[in-house]
């Protein structure tokens, strides 16, 4: 491809500026968002890009690289003339300033590079079966991919178009400054607070770089800022880390209580879940001894739980699971023997029956 190795001066002639002056004396801010401008400056290529390939397709004797520099002079001319009449065409075709259209500089430049790209395209180009091909969008890409390697319209000089498209299409001074003063010193006092002075990420690692405006809504989105836990565990986490470490390592996590399996329906912080577990030690018994002794009184359970919590001497508040539960309490209950249940005596008194655990002698002995 016949590229030209380093970029040319593309700014229009009528755009320059000696020192910031214009007609009347007056000193304007050149300054600008940023952010938009690079936005802009990234659509260039890939607009130029489908203009040659789009010109040249069927032609045996041209190629996209030996037209891009023709082609991207049109094209900077094109959105020049296309960006100084923008409001005076958006009222014609509108039908008045206060009609429904697009004014973000974006949006609006993106229009006027597509149109310009369309006004490119060969006979053969037009055909619908080829815009709509995947070989086109191949040779697209392939095209953006050499003007990149090849150092054919670097992004600063993109931007310094961009620039001059925003001030043109941005009526409402939204995205740029408009401010004149009278003298240098005036102005230069000014650049120093300007709302689009341009400012650069200090966030280890970010490498945004945005106008003084924006600081406020790029820093309660940057992924780089280190902000306290969500879940509000005592670490401080790198923002774009955030998801993994709230759903893995995070000690406020919340997780099912390790005796949900025998019927504790409650859910704890990660970092709770001992202190949960020592907080309802009685009630995990109870849940875990209803297993145990199926089809016995929850009365006698509960009389079998305060005789193994006083048995255990605080040694089952440490256990994390219902495996090693359950293993300490038949130790126990091996020393307590028999499950004794309350059932009704020939006189109408209560006597108290000692029952085998389930799996165990089934036989029951009548104390």
């Amino acid at each position: 491809m016949d590229l030209p190795a380093s970029d040319v001066e593309l700014v229009p002639e009528n755009e320059k500026i000696e020192d910031g002056k214009e007609r009347g004396h007056l000193f304007h801010c050149e300054l600008y968002d940023t952010e938009i401008v690079r936005k802009i400056g990234q659509i260039f290529l890939p607009g130029l890009s489908s203009a040659c390939v789009d010109n040249t397709t069927g032609d045996m004797f041209r190629s996209p690289g030996s037209v891009a520099v023709d082609v991207r002079k049109e094209m900077i001319d094109y959105l020049t003339q296309r960006s100084e009449s923008f409001v005076a065409e958006s009222v014609v075709l509108e039908g008045g300033p206060d009609a429904e259209v697009s004014d973000h500089p974006y949006d609006i430049i993106s229009v006027m590079v597509d149109d310009f790209a369309s006004l490119k395209r060969s006979l053969f180009g037009r055909v619908s079966g080829w815009l709509l091909s995947e070989k086109r969008e191949d040779k697209i890409d392939d095209f953006i991919q050499e003007m990149e390697t090849n150092g054919f319209w670097l992004l600063e000089k993109r931007e310094a178009i961009a620039q001059i498209l925003v001030k043109n299409v941005d009526y409402k001074n939204i995205f740029h400054c408009d401010k004149k003063f009278n003298t240098v010193e005036e102005l230069a006092e000014h650049v120093v607070n300007c709302g689009f002075r341009t400012m650069n990420c200090t966030n280890e690692g970010c490498t945004t770089v945005f106008c003084a405006s924006q600081l406020e809504k790029h820093d309660s989105a940057c992924p780089f800022k280190i902000i306290p836990c969500e879940q509000q565990c005592s670490e401080n986490i790198m923002r774009r880390e955030m998801d993994r470490h709230c759903i893995t390592v995070c000690l406020m996590k919340i997780v099912n209580c390790p005796f949900y399996v025998v019927g504790c329906q409650s859910t704890v912080p990660q970092s709770m879940v001992q202190q949960h577990h020592s907080d309802n030690l009685h009630s995990h018994l109870l849940n875990t001894l209803k297993g145990i002794h199926e089809g016995a009184l929850e009365e006698d359970l509960k009389r079998r739980v305060d005789q193994i919590v006083e048995l255990s001497s605080g040694q089952l508040a440490d256990d994390r699971d219902v495996r090693s539960l359950i293993l300490k309490v038949k130790d126990l209950e091996a020393k307590l023997g028999p499950l004794e249940v309350k059932a009704a005596g020939e006189n109408g008194g209560e006597e108290s029956i000692k029952a085998g655990n389930k799996g165990g002698d089934e036989s029951a002995e009548v104390a």
